[in-house]
């Protein structure tokens, strides 16, 4: 993993960004009409699925193709002009396709494409299999035929060359392959929610999670950041309020209390409103009844005063006179849809609903990809560049490949991201992750304000790198 400088408030561990504004008293917001903008151009038509301080951040890229799995995907040579020409065959309107012993039937097909993948790299057959999976969505018997034969050929090339326990991008490929076959099989969301059913429960699932936390720094990283820039921003407070809008296991708040009952003069009153997000695999193992158990324990032998409040709905959400709060948003807001999914576009929605209570300090910690919004073959590549990056970071926390807890926390806490990434589409689609420009723009418009990253922050960020 390599670490470079940047002039803006991004990282790609996600956008870790920090807007705040002066304490006011509650008002009430009325929401304005919001005009609806569709621009994901690959929702279906019928077809299932088909339907600014410096900071650190990881150089994805680079590391991605200058591995020896990766090559780049615009390579030129000639190893790839069979593929090219059997893609132009369908592609040209002026063709015609005989099955009957032409080059294109389905068994040259398959025998071309046999032939061909001995040399291409991994990156260039994944990526080969979404385009021509993204163009037989538009084409018409019998050249749809031919295109889903050229894909199925590709699948099984591909089933050959990845692995859950092999390197970074063969434990990547092989979640992507899934995600693929799904998307061809118009059975994306019913493969999704499968992976959603295996999902495990309590202890287990915590236990994957902190796996995972320990040999990514994606994670670890991003919450110690939120927890740093919220702590500085209470010093002088005495009574804290903060809405974390995914507590999951509330595993952030453990060092987040324990640095409060150190704080000279004594602990202030703090309130934790936990809130659910009910398409996230960390919300499970549980309930808030637990997380709310084991913070008040953690409180309790810490010395610090303590409530929590477990919270189904925003609306619901109340602040007491003399809070001052802070809202916390980890890994969630991508998941509430956007304008791009529905007109009422719960995402700005939500952002101006906690604008309006007036919260001291908000912090947002989301993915650095553009997969919201972007066709299918785009946000197929951002998605292998992103997790590319981060399956070569767990990698380099040097634990064994074939270790079944290393692969079980990699299947239950990415794998079901990346296959919804892939195989969904329009509403069943959730994973929809946004760059730092996007978010500014939102949060900027919501009424925010961006405040500079602690030096604390980065000093960590230096030791991490």
């Amino acid at each position: 993993m390599r670490c470079k400088w940047s002039h803006e408030y991004q990282t790609s561990t996600g956008a870790h960004n920090f807007y705040n504004q002066p304490t006011q008293n509650i008002n009430p917001y009325g929401f304005s009409d919001i005009q609806a903008s569709n621009s994901d151009s690959n929702i279906s038509r019928g077809k299932g699925t088909k339907t600014c301080p410096q900071f650190y951040t990881l150089d994805s890229a680079p590391s991605l193709y200058g591995s020896p799995l990766a090559a780049s995907i615009s390579d030129e040579t000639n190893v790839l002009q069979p593929l090219r020409a059997l893609k132009n065959e369908f592609l040209s309107p002026e063709s015609d396709v005989d099955y009957s012993g032409s080059f294109s039937s389905p068994f040259t097909t398959y025998d071309t494409i046999q032939k061909m993948a001995p040399h291409m790299d991994l990156i260039q057959l994944l990526t080969a299999c979404a385009e021509i999976i993204s163009e037989a969505d538009n084409l018409s018997f019998p050249k749809e035929k031919l295109a889903i034969s050229a894909s199925k050929a590709l699948m099984d090339v591909l089933e050959k060359r990845v692995s859950e326990s092999g390197e970074p991008l063969q434990r990547l490929g092989a979640y992507v392959l899934e995600g693929l076959r799904a998307r061809l099989l118009s059975s994306g969301n019913i493969i999704y929610k499968k992976l959603k059913c295996k999902e495990p429960r309590g202890s287990e699932l915590m236990s994957y999670m902190q796996v995972l936390s320990q040999i990514c720094p994606y994670y670890k990283f991003a919450y110690l950041s939120a927890n740093v820039m919220i702590a500085e921003a209470m010093e002088n407070e005495s009574r804290i309020h903060i809405i974390d809008f995914q507590i999951a296991q509330g595993s952030q708040w453990v060092p987040f209390i324990q640095t409060l009952s150190r704080r000279p003069g004594g602990p202030p009153f703090l309130r934790i409103t936990g809130i659910d997000d009910p398409q996230s695999a960390y919300a499970r193992g549980g309930g808030l009844r637990s997380v709310g158990e084991r913070l008040s324990q953690e409180a309790e032998s810490c010395g610090v005063p303590f409530d929590f409040r477990g919270e189904v709905q925003p609306s619901n959400l109340k602040v007491q006179y003399g809070e001052a709060l802070a809202v916390n948003f980890p890994y969630v807001l991508h998941h509430v849809p956007d304008e791009s999914v529905s007109t009422t576009n719960e995402r700005d929605r939500l952002l101006r609903l906690v604008k309006s209570l007036s919260p001291k300090i908000m912090t947002l910690v989301e993915q650095e990809s553009n997969t919201n919004t972007a066709g299918f073959v785009r946000r197929f590549r951002e998605t292998v560049d992103y997790y590319g990056a981060m399956f070569e970071s767990i990698d380099a926390a040097a634990r064994p490949r074939d270790d079944r807890v290393r692969v079980s926390a990699e299947e239950h806490c990415v794998a079901r991201d990346v296959v919804n990434i892939i195989a969904c589409e329009g509403g069943e689609r959730v994973e929809r992750h946004e760059l730092f420009g996007k978010w500014r723009l939102r949060l900027t418009m919501a009424g925010f304000n961006p405040v500079r990253l602690s030096s604390s922050v980065s000093g960590t960020r230096l030791r991490k790198c």
